[in-house]
Parts: structure tokens; C-alpha cells; sequence
């Protein structure tokens, strides 16, 4: 999506090789306009899935995902990073490495949000090495609910958890797919 690596290529901050910061348009303060662009393509390359719930892990993927949701006109449901008052009742669970912030979450969705009649598309600001994806594709499969793919904002292709998840079975569409990071910028693939 030329838009979104416009977008990065104009306003996003490289700290060394592996570390992109977009935080001024994506995961901190959110264009919504940009926003709205990104749910139209993910709607249009996922038209034919029969989308019932978007999915995502607190907190990057929330906004996108609230856009998102409207639209396939579906509600969102978040995997919590950690087990508050509110939820009451059964859970499925994962656990999940951060890669941003260098620790290990149980994630967690309430048993009567997520089940076998859902058909459910995950949609993440990042794809780096894989294991937020993983652990949210581990609730969906517990669940007993089909899962359509992923929508990811930005691709770090270069890192392996695009090919991880792919490896899996599942589908992923990245809006953004950067090919390397160096002193000479950004390139994204072909």
C-alpha cells in the first residue's frame, strides 16, 4: 500500500537496523485517516472470507483494528495481557514474547467472546518475528473458531516471522513489507 509506505518513508524513525519507530502516525498518536485507508484494503483482499470478528493484542493493534471492524461491520476483540477483575469465567490463553518490550505475557480472551461459529481475521500494527501472531492464532484454534488471516500494517520481511506464520498455514497480508533497514534508509519489497 504505497500510502502507508509513503507514510513511513515520511514520518517514521529508524533506531539502527531492526527498530522502526511510527509512533507519530500508527501506534502512539493515530492517524485515523490513514486508518480508514488501511481497513478498505484489508476489507477489499479479505471480501470473501465471511469476517465475523476482528481480533487483536492490547494495546498498538486496537485502534487499527476498531477501524477496521467498521469495515466488515463486525466487533473487535482484544487478547488482554494480563487477567483483570472484569473478566470473569473461563479463558483461553497464550503466552507471548514481546519483542518491544522484552518480556513474556499470558494473553488471554474470555471463552464466551471467541468460538467455533467466529470467522476471524487478526489485525497487528507489526510482524517482526512472529510471536504475538502466534499466540493469537493458539486462542483461535483453541476456541474451535476458523481462522481467515492476518492483516498486518508493517512487515519487517527482513525478520522471520512473516515466513513463520506463512509456514503455518496461514494467510498474511502486509499493507507494508519492508525489505531492509540500514544507514541508507528503508526499502520495501517488490
Amino acid at each position: 500500500m504505497k500510502l502507508l509506505e509513503q507514510r513511513i518513508l515520511e514520518d517514521g524513525v529508524m533506531e539502527g537496523e531492526d527498530v522502526l519507530k511510527v509512533d507519530s502516525f500508527l501506534n502512539h498518536q493515530m492517524d485515523v485517516g490513514l486508518f480508514a485507508e488501511m481497513g478498505k484494503e484489508w476489507a477489499r483482499l479479505f471480501a470473501d472470507d465471511h469476517v465475523t470478528k476482528i481480533l487483536t493484542i492490547e494495546a498498538s493493534g486496537i485502534g487499527i483494528a476498531c477501524v477496521v471492524a467498521q469495515q466488515f461491520g463486525v466487533p473487535v476483540l482484544f487478547a488482554k495481557k494480563n487477567k483483570t477483575k472484569n473478566i470473569a469465567g473461563e479463558v483461553y490463553s497464550a503466552q507471548v514474547e514481546s519483542f518491544t518490550h522484552g518480556r513474556v505475557y499470558d494473553i488471554i480472551v474470555s471463552k464466551k467472546f471467541l468460538g467455533p461459529g467466529d470467522r476471524v481475521l487478526l489485525i497487528d500494527d507489526f510482524l517482526a518475528n512472529g510471536a504475538a501472531l502466534q499466540g493469537l492464532i493458539k486462542l483461535v484454534r483453541d476456541s474451535g473458531a476458523t481462522l481467515v488471516g492476518a492483516g498486518i500494517a508493517v512487515e519487517k520481511a527482513f525478520q522471520p516471522g512473516g515466513d513463520l506464520i506463512r509456514s503455518m498455514g496461514v494467510r498474511v497480508e502486509s499493507l507494508a513489507r519492508i525489505k531492509a533497514m540500514s544507514s541508507k534508509g528503508i526499502t520495501f519489497c517488490d
